[in-house]
């Protein structure tokens, strides 16, 4: 499991991520929402194809929690759409991109 840290009114939370293992080819972060088609075929494109990730279904978290994941989002996606995959913490393919997805981890 992966955290993030996330400061509340003095204390902090956190922000749990699940882990799916594979070959590491570059540092992913993909947000989702449970019940998009799009984002699970994200997640099933990622697992074909054998690479590492982290991933949060974000409605799935508490209001806190969610409010933060949609920050991080939005610093990436300013639209704030799902599905959003982060890569190695520069830039984010927005939407499910086969193509964009394939070439990020080729290169």
């Amino acid at each position: 499991m992966n955290v993030s840290t996330l400061i509340k009114k003095g204390g902090l939370m956190e922000l749990n991520t699940n882990h799916v293992d594979g070959i590491e080819k570059k540092k992913l972060m993909l947000y989702a929402l449970s019940t998009c088609i799009w984002c699970r075929k994200t997640k099933m494109l990622l697992n074909e194809l054998g690479v590492s990730y982290d991933y949060v279904d974000v409605d799935l978290l508490e209001s806190d929690e969610q409010d933060f994941a949609v920050k991080e989002v939005k610093k990436f996606n300013p639209s704030g759409g799902f599905p959003t995959l982060v890569v190695d913490d520069k830039e984010a393919i927005r939407g499910f991109d086969e193509i964009k997805i394939k070439e990020v981890l080729e290169n």
